[in-house]
């Protein structure tokens, strides 16, 4: 057999694939017939495999030339000038993967599995190994299987492998995991779990870290929104509180970081809830599950919230040691048949095993059908390694042109937090949507309630509770602005650069949809409004074309903000509630305030000839 040794999946003219063309020509008929057989063998194990979700089809889709996979046939001794541009490749697919790739060894460009023996496929393993140390990564091997054509009697592989970055310059890659589920599902113990690296006692002990409030610890519920972390390195190691004493050390330790936004499960803070999912700019959301309670309480609420905000969502069933079996089965069944409803249509992924939990990780961000289901327990450890292992591999949802793209904007960062610290100051907490921010910066804050901007510079920078000298687009930061008037700020407000022409509005139009409602939706109505970080109360000014609404409906309405006016962007995503009236859409026109007091103004004539 003749392959071509460079690794770039070309097949000579004298390869002879799955075996045919060897041989002794006399067994024809014989060998024909066991092929035959084989053939019926394999349809039937296939179509059992593909009910189990074990083994993956023949083919793998062709490779992309974007992204961060890359398929290899082989890597075995290439010349140093074929070496160079093979680490030259590597460092490509890094960039498109903000610092993560993988590799596909044993695959054509096209997607077909072929396989490598154990000789070959060791020194490809070596050859990458060699690559990734060039550019400054590790190398982990996430699954090897086995390709079984029957007519090959030498076991081939394929190996999967996982190319991390080592970070640098505190550029490490963070994902944020918004942490969703009723009351007493078990999301802060979950939490506690993995980012302090002790089991729970049963009695909630693994949660007590979270807490930020005494109320909390009493009634052991959460109310306001904490940010908790879990840290890989470049091997795909987990890096926690139970090596590490400080965030910074985990920080400095990881390539790879998980921000869960530990939101509250009580309908009573629903707000709060609402709040961390727009304006925290989640990647995805984890929904926690009790398998003793099933889908109870906010349950349904939080899975609505996450699917209107297109937020990918992946579920934990957690407390399977409390239950029998056959509960947590029933739980499962009962998630698969809310998942597969009308309005979700979801297809749910179990994930039993290593391998599937590989699977999940790179399905669910190719397909926003694919939902994962984990069973675990924060008390025996059962199932933990696998959710470890999702997210460890999990990739994130935008590549490196989406980020250079925004990155080039002019710098916008959400007021979502505000601060008084000693000796430092006042300090705001939020997200940068786009451009970039630096120590030592001027930008303008506002609007305040007048609709101005107000000039300020910016002190000191922290990510994840360590020093940080660049923040770049799409990252959560806490800024320090010294001795700046708090009073001055609040949430929902924008940081811009002074460049910018930020356009403010007290009304502004979105084309809607009604979720629910109990009666109809008029003029008049008053909802409250979530607009990434802005939240507040505002007045349905309008409909267009149509007197009311009911549930279902859709149509283009004017609000009015009732308190101040706002920063809107065109385009962005709206939510809005009035006690169990919710809606969603997104926002289409913004009305400057001059045309705001002009229309007013008619209006209020109009009312008066009336």
């Amino acid at each position: 057999m003749m392959v071509d040794l460079s690794g770039n999946g070309a097949v000579s003219p004298g390869h002879t694939r799955h075996g045919q063309g060897s041989g002794n020509t006399g067994k024809k008929t014989s060998k024909k017939s066991r092929t035959k057989r084989g053939k019926r063998g394999r349809k039937r194990r296939n179509k059992k495999n593909i009910r189990n979700n074990k083994t993956p089809p023949p083919y793998f889709p062709p490779e992309a030339e974007e992204g961060n996979i890359e398929y290899k046939l082989k890597l075995v001794n290439p010349t140093q000038y074929r070496f160079e541009h093979l680490a030259t490749q590597l460092k490509w697919r890094l960039q498109e993967g903000r610092g993560e790739a993988v590799y596909q060894i044993g695959v054509e460009d096209n997607g077909l599995l072929v396989g490598l023996s154990e000789a070959d496929m060791r020194a490809s393993l070596k050859t990458l190994k060699r690559m990734a140390e060039k550019v400054g990564a590790d190398i982990t091997l996430l699954r090897e299987r086995e390709v079984d054509y029957d007519l090959d009697r030498n076991t081939r592989k394929i190996a999967e492998v996982l190319v991390r970055k080592v970070p640098d310059d505190q550029q490490f890659l963070d994902l944020r995991v918004a942490v969703l589920g009723n009351v007493d599902s078990g999301k802060s113990t979950l939490l506690g779990v993995l980012t302090q690296g002790e089991l729970d006692n049963g009695r909630g002990r693994a949660r007590l870290n979270l807490f930020r409030h005494l109320h909390e610890i009493q009634t052991g519920r959460t109310s306001s929104i904490s940010f908790e972390i879990l840290g890989f390195n470049s091997k795909g190691e987990v890096v926690n509180y139970s090596e590490s004493r400080t965030a910074e050390q985990i920080c400095e330790s990881s390539s790879k970081m998980i921000t869960f936004i530990d939101l509250a499960g009580h309908h009573k803070y629903l707000k709060t809830t609402i709040f961390g999912l727009t304006s925290y700019c989640p990647d995805f959301a984890m929904l926690v599950v009790s398998a003793n309670t099933g889908i109870a309480g906010t349950t349904r609420e939080h899975l609505g919230l996450a699917m209107a905000l297109k937020v990918p969502i992946f579920i934990v069933v957690s407390k399977v040691d409390l239950c029998s079996r056959g509960t947590v089965e029933r739980t499962v069944r009962q998630l698969e048949r809310l998942l597969k409803q009308p309005g979700c249509n979801k297809i749910p992924l179990m994930v039993s095993g290593a391998d599937d939990a590989v699977t999940a990780a790179q399905q669910f961000t190719q397909s926003e059908c694919i939902t994962p289901i984990f069973t675990l327990s924060s008390v025996s450890g059962e199932s933990l390694e696998l959710l470890k292992v999702f997210l460890n591999i999990l990739p994130p949802l935008s590549n490196s042109k989406e980020q250079e793209e925004l990155m080039q904007q002019l710098t916008e960062f959400q007021v979502d937090e505000i601060y008084s610290v000693p000796d430092v100051g006042t300090v705001v907490g939020g997200t940068l949507y786009s451009g970039v921010c630096r120590e030592g910066e001027r930008l303008v804050v506002g609007p305040t309630d007048e609709g101005r901007f107000l000039r300020l510079k910016v002190g000191s920078i922290q990510r994840n509770r360590s020093a940080c000298r660049v923040l770049r687009a799409g990252q959560a930061a806490t800024l320090a602005l010294g001795s700046f008037d708090r009073s001055l700020l609040r949430k929902g407000m924008v940081m811009v650069s002074p460049k910018m022409n930020p356009t403010i509005c007290c009304q502004f139009e979105a084309a809607i949809v009604l979720l629910f409602h109990a009666k109809t939706f008029r003029r008049g109505s008053q909802v409250t409004v979530h607009v990434g970080n802005v939240r507040q109360t505002a007045t349905v000014e309008c409909l267009h074309g149509k007197d009311e609404l009911r549930t279902g409906e859709r149509a283009v309405v004017r609000f009015c903000f009732i308190k101040h006016p706002e920063y809107l962007r065109l385009g962005a995503k709206l939510l809005f509630r009035e006690g169990v009236t919710k809606g969603i859409g997104h926002v289409t026109r913004l009305l400057p305030p001059s045309q705001n007091h002009d229309q007013n103004q008619n209006h209020d004539q109009n009312q008066q000839e009336h």
